[in-house]
């Protein structure tokens, strides 16, 4: 049974979501989300989301894709997170392909390979984002 590893804030959940958790699911039977706490989107982004950890963590408990939703509590420091599910992916979108993911998750890939973890890069509906439908609710 392949256990899938996504993460993010999920602020807004919108299509892009749906699209990225409906990918997980393709790739394993089990779909563990980390949420971002809210104290960490404060200290990364600077300003708390619109949608608190506890109502954005039930939008995600109620999609039929999510398995199971555990809060990154350990902020820029992923790997707690991901050892405690032990995934065999790591599921992420392409708009991070030209980004140095595993050193803002704060890993190597070496640290991947040496805990059996493949990073899986899937489409990214590009049209779409929190950022985005933010900028249409302010025009």
């Amino acid at each position: 049974m392949a256990v899938i590893y996504t993460g993010g804030t999920f602020d807004l959940f919108h299509a892009g979501h749906v699209d990225l958790l409906r990918r997980c699911s393709y790739l394993g039977e089990v779909v563990i989300v980390s949420l971002n706490t809210d104290e960490f989107i404060l200290e990364y982004k600077g300003h708390l989301p619109i949608n608190t950890y506890e109502e954005r963590k039930a939008v995600l408990e109620s999609c039929r894709y999510v398995s199971e939703v555990i809060p990154n509590s350990s902020g820029s420091d992923s790997k707690p997170a991901i050892l405690s599910v032990m995934p065999q992916y790591i599921v992420i979108g392409s708009d991070w392909l030209k980004k140095d993911y595993c050193k803002q998750m704060n890993f190597t890939a070496d640290w991947l390979e040496d805990n059996g973890i493949s990073l899986v890069y899937v489409p990214r509906m590009r049209d779409l984002s929190t950022t985005q439908i933010k900028g249409r609710v302010n025009d």
